[in-house]
């Protein structure tokens, strides 16, 4: 028996019989003159030697499972999720906030206190939450409120729209996302109403944070009044990449250099990086480098973004 076994013409033979023409086993049995068990054992001595590969296709979506993992380690970063890319920006946004709220619905447990910036894309992610159930959570805003932007990036906003979704409570920051000056900060902070909810977003145990492109004329920052053509220009000319919370860093991930990240009114990005759980959420080519910034600053442990922004990412030479 064991001679059968080790005859590869045979081998070969019964994979082919059985793989390629769709005979049965007991078929090539009688074809082969040999019992079923050795059938089978012909069958599974074929795949061990490599004579048979078998190959699953998800018909329903693409595996980033290794790009992911790939990621993760290259940037030592908790979790990374990818979405499929889409030739529609809004579509593109769509499916990220999707992804966003499926896992936030994989974490967030009773008692959370989860601090949220602003954005598009964040905004979108409570229309994806399905909750029937009141939930023992508290969503604070991490800035205060973004210059003469539409009321769908403002973070108070947001952060009721979470609220309503979840069906938990919230806090809400009634100050100016950046002011003039240093000193006008100070005199903010003194109020006991924003101090207490700037104070309450210290205590978050999840942040969920967009990663923004301040280079980009169409980004979020931009559009919030606060910035011209000019100012993108002078950006790029200081190596500011992206911002976190409205606060700026450069490739590597480095911001204490930027004067401006000083007159921001909210979490500071050192007071972020010790939240148990900040997620980053972008996408789009124009996020990239703002992205990889992100992920050098060690501020966020999460990423959620898509396809070709993660390829671009691990494509990145670092020259530090």
């Amino acid at each position: 028996m064991q001679k059968i076994v080790d005859d590869s013409r045979l081998i070969v033979k019964c994979c082919k019989l059985y793989y390629e023409e769709y005979y049965t086993q007991n078929e090539i049995s009688n074809i082969l003159g040999v019992s079923r068990p050795t059938i089978s054992r012909l069958l599974k001595e074929g795949r061990d030697l490599g004579i048979v590969k078998i190959e699953i296709i998800n018909p329903f979506e693409r595996d980033f499972e290794e790009l992911e993992r790939r990621t993760e380690k290259r940037f030592q970063i908790r979790e990374v999720l990818i979405i499929e890319d889409e030739a529609d920006e809004v579509m593109q946004k769509r499916q990220l906030a999707k992804a966003a709220a499926k896992y936030l619905r994989r974490i967030v447990k009773d008692g959370d206190t989860l601090g949220i910036s602003m954005g598009t894309t964040l905004k979108a992610i409570a229309e994806h939450i399905n909750n029937n159930e009141k939930r023992r959570l508290t969503f604070v805003p991490l800035i205060g409120g973004v210059g003469q932007s539409e009321i769908d990036i403002h973070p108070n906003d947001i952060v009721m729209g979470f609220a309503q979704a979840f069906g938990g409570n919230f806090k809400l920051l009634h100050a100016p996302a950046v002011v003039s000056n240093e000193n006008i900060k100070k005199e903010l902070l003194k109020e006991q109403s924003i101090k207490e909810v700037i104070d309450h977003s210290k205590l978050c145990n999840i942040g969920i944070v967009g990663i923004g492109s301040p280079t980009d004329m169409g980004s979020t920052m931009m559009t919030s009044g606060y910035f011209n053509e000019d100012d993108t220009k002078e950006f790029a000319q200081l190596g500011v990449v992206g911002d976190i919370c409205l606060q700026f860093y450069d490739i590597n991930g480095n911001a204490d250099q930027f004067d401006f990240n000083k007159r921001v009114v909210g979490i500071n990005l050192t007071d972020l990086k010790e939240i148990d759980t900040v997620i980053g959420v972008a996408c789009g080519e124009k996020k990239v480098n703002a992205i990889i910034g992100a992920l050098n600053s060690k501020i966020i442990d999460v990423l959620i973004t898509n396809y070709s922004n993660a390829v671009a990412i691990n494509n990145y030479k670092n020259d530090k």
